[in-house]
């Protein structure tokens, strides 16, 4: 869709402006992504058997990130979250464009929005 990674960025920036801004009470060390090197903030509600994540983070590029990851496994089911390839994001070479640090804080999102999952599926399976 693009052709450098410049355009790649711009979009993602732009991405990280339409984001679904969280709350201020959530801005909290408990709503925190541990392991990214910037601050990013993730609350997820269920909603009609649906999980559903709003975010926000301190840096333009990180919220683009984060962006993606919401557009991406937002209003899903748990087990769709849980079962969820992240193939894409080998695909589009997100990854070996960003720094280790920021490689590893997209990880650390990945992670985290799927531990959201595993909890609200254990939470409807009681």
């Amino acid at each position: 869709m693009f052709d450098d990674w410049m355009q790649r960025y711009e979009y993602m920036i732009e991405l990280g402006k339409s984001l679904p801004l969280i709350e201020e009470q959530y801005k909290t060390d408990d709503y925190k992504i541990k392991g990214c090197q910037s601050q990013v903030w993730v609350h997820a509600d269920f909603q009609d058997g649906q999980v559903v994540f709003t975010a926000d983070s301190d840096a333009i590029i990180t919220k683009g990130i984060i962006a993606l990851l919401v557009r991406s496994f937002s209003h899903q089911k748990p087990e769709d979250i849980i079962a969820a390839d992240t193939q894409f994001i080998d695909e589009i070479g997100l990854k070996e464009h960003l720094s280790p640090t920021r490689a590893n804080g997209l990880v650390s999102m990945i992670k985290q929005l799927k531990m959201y999952a595993i909890a609200y599926q254990a939470k409807a399976n009681n």
